[in-house]
């Protein structure tokens, strides 16, 4: 095994204080929305972008929010575990994988602030909403959008890698 395909180790100290960064970017900015805001009161920001207080009880775009409270514990669950998954992913990646350490990582720090406020509170507070033409995207916050950051890095990083690349350089040689 050579150095660059070497596992993160203790060098993924940052990666994981990134995911960090997230969550409390993420939880500091839900606990200002909570407390200036009323719900469901839009304040206007820009003809495009309000901030409007909602609290979201199901997953993306409101799937399941009205299921009645055992979706909580059943995104909560799937959230522990993909939390899992990526940090054992982050710690076993090889270490010139930035691109995608730096997705993981969002990911990471976007899946744990979300599963904060389904633990803590039931729902999962919402507070950004981007809007044209009398057209709304669903409300979404600092972790969402960690997260779909972390996948559009995470796909644009599959496009970027060339097979074999990652585990044996010198087959670039041969072709």
């Amino acid at each position: 095994m050579n150095g660059d395909s070497t596992p993160n180790g203790l060098r993924v100290l940052p990666w994981f204080g990134l995911a960090i960064l997230v969550i409390v970017l993420d939880q500091y900015s839900k606990q200002l929305a909570s407390s200036l805001l009323d719900y469901a009161r839009p304040v206007e920001v820009f003809s495009w972008f309000d901030l409007t207080l909602q609290h979201n009880s199901g997953a993306a775009f409101s799937f399941l929010a009205q299921a009645g409270g055992w979706q909580r514990w059943f995104f909560s669950g799937i959230a522990v575990v993909i939390s899992v998954g990526l940090s054992v992913w982050l710690v076993r990646l090889p270490r010139e994988q930035r691109l995608l350490a730096l997705s993981l990582a969002l990911i990471l720090g976007g899946a744990i602030g979300n599963l904060w406020d389904r633990l803590a509170l039931g729902y999962v507070v919402d507070f950004i909403s981007v809007h044209y033409a009398g057209s709304y995207f669903p409300a979404f916050n600092i972790a969402d959008a960690a997260i779909t950051t972390g996948a559009a890095l995470m796909l644009l990083e599959s496009f970027l890698t060339r097979p074999g690349r990652e585990t044996d350089p010198s087959l670039e040689d041969d072709q």
